[in-house]
């Protein structure tokens, strides 16, 4: 079994953790500047990191809702499903001395991918 590798992000402003098989979308086709996009080489899974503005009317876990929501409402998700929130402690982000809270939210979407029907 491949292993799981630490890849940079946004230039390496960041990095994650990706699982076995994960290939980076933007060597196939052109990937906004505010997304880093991998899929895996055999099933229709992608993972989908994205920059987002913030959105002063919400905050905390409600905010990572709205995004994920927004998100799945421009694409024109068939299924937006959220399966956990949780807050991220910040003595373990490299940018804690930047926010005030930081938050991940779990979820599953169905989107159509490029050139299919929703």
């Amino acid at each position: 079994m491949e292993p799981t590798r630490d890849y940079p992000l946004f230039g390496g402003a960041f990095s994650a953790t990706l699982p076995p098989g994960a290939i980076d979308v933007s060597d196939f086709r052109p990937v906004p500047d505010n997304q880093e996009v991998f899929c895996h080489r055999v099933t229709d899974q992608s993972l989908i990191v994205e920059l987002l503005e913030l959105q002063a009317h919400v905050q905390g876990e409600e905010a990572a809702r709205y995004h994920f929501e927004d998100v799945g409402g421009v694409q024109e998700a068939r299924v937006v499903q959220v399966e956990a929130v949780r807050p991220l402690l910040l003595e373990n982000l490299a940018l804690r001395g930047c926010c005030q809270e930081a938050w991940i939210l779990s979820g599953k979407q169905q989107v159509a991918k490029e050139n299919q029907q929703p």
